[in-house]
């Protein structure tokens, strides 16, 4: 494995779409949501730790998950796990960690990823990471890979990259918020838009270069810790300073002002897992479209339902469509997959009138 490179695993949201399964205490990234035997934090660790060291991963997360990640990866260090005092987006906790690596290896690659998505053909990540690193090794440049898009969704914003560039890693245009119906649809018919799956590949040099020429107070803050990161003296430093740092996305302070920004239109199927209908989209299905996780089912005129319980719990339905129907301890959710997206606003309803154990 080549030594220089290094990896950092998004891991402290909470994935309240995912609610009753996803809390607050024990996000979705912590659990086997596909049933697969392995949850997403451990599948996504296993497909970078092909071709990273295992001691180059870095786990970025809240502190609160803390045990959640040390039991879930036991081959993980502590001092491998960089813990958030406070909420303050990715792009803080982007810095600091890529601060830390280049006080561990100023010749580092890295790559910064989310722990919650489903990517199946593990080799042709591999291929299209590695292809960044190259890239990112050679050339003072930062990368994102691309979700090629396979119809108008409104939920992701989109990378537009220079239609006449013909080189495999593209210049990357502009990015785009989260379009309209109608906007996305032309996105589409112009054939030089990508989903942004938040997957990012750097130079430790050129990342922090970028936030001392776009965000000079942010910088100033963090590498004002350098002498400490690593030691035992650095926890200390993080939880007095790290509440002071601007809350904004990685997105906002870097790549919507760098001119370097090139993309790698993926070569593998992908799915953020974002919400239960993303999930039944990648779960196989019964003859009447039925996506089970963990059931024993009994179901009778029953179509189009994802349906999830404890492990081995029967469960009958009869004369439901197209709903989510998910059963976790003290919680039951039987809700419309249209209305998929309000889950989030019902989980606020639910923590008004019943308190924050239900959620």
């Amino acid at each position: 494995m080549n030594q220089n490179y290094y990896a950092v695993l998004m891991a402290g949201g909470v994935g309240s779409r995912f609610w009753p399964v996803s809390t607050s205490s024990n996000p979705k990234q912590f659990h086997d949501m596909l049933g697969t035997g392995k949850t997403l934090i451990q599948k996504t660790f296993d497909r970078l730790n092909k071709f990273i060291p295992t001691e180059n991963i870095l786990i970025l997360t809240n502190e609160r998950y803390n045990g959640l990640v040390l039991e879930q990866l036991p081959q993980v260090k502590q001092e491998q796990v960089v813990l958030e005092p406070a909420m303050r987006n990715t792009a803080p906790c982007i810095l600091y960690a890529s601060l830390k690596i280049k006080k561990m290896n100023p010749n580092a690659v890295m790559i910064v990823a989310p722990s919650d998505h489903w990517i199946e053909d593990e080799d042709a990540f591999e291929r299209d990471v590695t292809a960044c690193f190259d890239k990112c090794g050679q050339e003072d440049v930062l990368c994102t890979l691309g979700i090629q898009p396979t119809f108008p969704n409104t939920g992701f914003g989109y990378i537009e990259f220079e239609k006449e560039d013909k080189n495999p890693i593209k210049k990357v245009s502009q990015f785009r918020e989260k379009p309209d119906y109608e906007t996305a649809k032309e996105f589409l018919e112009q054939g030089n838009f990508l989903w942004n799956a938040g997957i990012f590949m750097w130079s430790v040099n050129t990342i922090v270069n970028a936030f001392k020429r776009y965000q000079k107070n942010q910088y100033e803050l963090f590498e004002s810790g350098y002498g400490v990161y690593n030691t035992a003296s650095e926890q200390m430093y993080i939880n007095e300073n790290y509440p002071k740092a601007e809350n904004i996305s990685i997105d906002y302070a870097i790549l919507e002002r760098s001119e370097s920004i090139f993309t790698l239109p993926a070569t593998f199927d992908w799915n953020d897992l974002g919400t239960w209908g993303a999930l039944y989209d990648k779960l196989d299905k019964d003859d009447e479209r039925n996506a089970t996780v963990n059931s024993k089912t009994l179901l009778q005129d029953a179509k189009g339902n994802m349906i999830r319980s404890e492990k081995g719990k029967v469960v009958v339905i009869d004369g439901l469509e197209d709903y989510i129907i998910v059963d976790k301890e003290e919680v039951l959710l039987i809700y419309p997959k249209s209305k998929e997206q309000d889950i989030k606003k019902v989980l606020g309803q639910v923590k008004d009138k019943y308190g924050d154990q239900f959620a």
